[in-house]
């Protein structure tokens, strides 16, 4: 079985750091996706912790210090993809890790901001190869993923659809009412995904959130957990 974590830890983790790596070691998962991650002595910490657990593995994207950006942990081999010209902005907020049965895309697409970073995804599952995208997209389907309709870029999550990438939480679970990030209305938000290439959904065994980890106060966000396996 092998089971992805991905999860938006809040500016960089802060004071929260030790306790958020302790919760990623005992997810027992392969690999993590790490939104917001920072590239300063925050994410220097979170490197070296997680390496003492045996993710060797380690991709970061090329974000300035201090900027909120995303990185993906491996305990098994891979090699990483970065990309630069993505977005003219935002190129440091997309990394990909190279499997030999599949690639994942790790990602923190900005809130409510012009980007070009779906172009990329919709690009890429139009390839061969299959791949996993997970994260913050920072969206969702309106009227389904929250109760209004504010999200920007639902068109893209229909275009990848459309290409045969599969919500893996809505193949497994429906259309249940389900929430990543809460404002302070308690508004909730399905902000968290994991798009899957559909060649890849017989292995899908599960996909759900850890909503005890935000209850907890570890982030504002619950982290995502992918099972795959024969």
């Amino acid at each position: 079985m092998l089971k992805v974590l991905s999860w938006n830890i809040r500016q960089g983790g802060g004071s929260r750091l030790a306790k958020i790596c302790q919760k990623i070691k005992s997810s027992e998962a392969q690999i993590i996706i790490l939104s917001e991650f920072i590239n300063n002595d925050s994410g220097a910490f979170i490197r070296q912790k997680l390496l003492s657990y045996e993710y060797r593995y380690q991709g970061v994207t090329a974000s300035p210090k201090d900027e909120n950006s995303v990185a993906i942990f491996s305990k098994i081999s891979c090699n990483f993809i970065l990309f630069p010209y993505a977005d003219p902005k935002y190129s440091g907020n997309l990394i990909a890790a190279q499997f030999d049965a599949f690639d994942i895309y790790g990602m923190y697409l900005p809130h409510k901001k012009k980007h070009i970073l779906f172009d990329t995804l919709i690009h890429k599952s139009k390839e061969s190869k299959p791949a996993i995208f997970a994260g913050d997209f920072n969206s969702g389907i309106n009227y389904k993923d929250q109760k209004g309709n504010s999200f920007w870029y639902t068109d893209k999550l229909e275009a990848l659809s459309k290409n045969n990438y599969i919500d893996a939480f809505r193949f497994k679970n429906g259309d249940i009412e389900e929430y990543s990030w809460f404002s302070h209305q308690k508004n909730g938000y399905r902000y968290d995904h994991t798009y899957v290439d559909a060649a890849l959904k017989i292995i899908i065994k599960e996909c759900h959130y850890i909503h005890q980890w935000r209850i907890d106060g570890l982030s504002d966000h619950s982290p995502m957990i992918l099972h795959l396996g024969q």
